[in-house]
């Protein structure tokens, strides 16, 4: 009885281990060059909600901490909340966030880029950090950065965005050191964001 439990074990290990190189070679496929070649997030430039090119390397020398974020979510009040703490609380010392709206997610996010983002965030009272360009962060039109954030730190399971405020936390480096799942409180995130500043 021992060695069929120990066999069936065996076997499911086995067919997971194979559908997960399958899946993450699957990934690999998908990810753009730029994604692929990438050092570090300074090796990316990205739209912020006017239409501006910002390249990341701007931040060297930061903590940074990347969301997707969401208008019409359950989750957006306490996000909100919580991410103008950290930023009050951090900001001066090093901490930089970087907000990234995505409408991939039972379409939350329905607001338009530029002055349309601009209002949203003043009457929800959420002064986030630097907000940028609408984006994909799944999918074959995924950007690049998420590619690559998925990349350096996978999910549960799978490494795609399981929802809105999924938190990616890179070092001064420019290096994702952490992932945080949608339901993590920012503060929650203050004793990494502390050992990294």
């Amino acid at each position: 009885m021992t060695s069929l439990l120990h066999f069936i074990i065996g076997a499911l290990v086995t067919a997971l281990g194979g559908c997960y190189y399958y899946y993450t070679q699957a990934q690999n496929n998908t990810m753009s060059d730029e994604a692929k070649n990438a050092k570090s997030i300074y090796d990316f430039t990205v739209k912020d909600t006017h239409g501006n090119e910002v390249n990341l390397e701007k931040y060297k020398g930061n903590v940074v901490l990347i969301v997707n974020i969401a208008s019409q979510c359950g989750l957006t009040k306490n996000n909100y909340q919580k991410l103008t703490e950290l930023k009050e609380k951090y900001g001066e010392r090093g901490l930089k966030i970087l907000n990234f709206p995505c409408n991939q997610f039972n379409s939350q996010m329905p607001e338009g880029d530029g002055e349309a983002m601009v209002c949203h965030l003043r009457d929800a009272k959420a002064d986030i950090g630097d907000v940028f360009q609408k984006i994909d962060v799944n999918g074959k039109e995924a950007h690049p950065l998420y590619q690559y954030l998925k990349h350096k730190q996978s999910g549960t399971l799978t490494s795609s965005i399981k929802w809105n405020f999924t938190k990616f936390l890179v070092n001064k480096e420019g290096i994702p050191v952490e992932r945080y799942a949608p339901t993590t409180d920012p503060m929650d995130i203050s004793k990494d964001i502390e050992k990294l500043l």
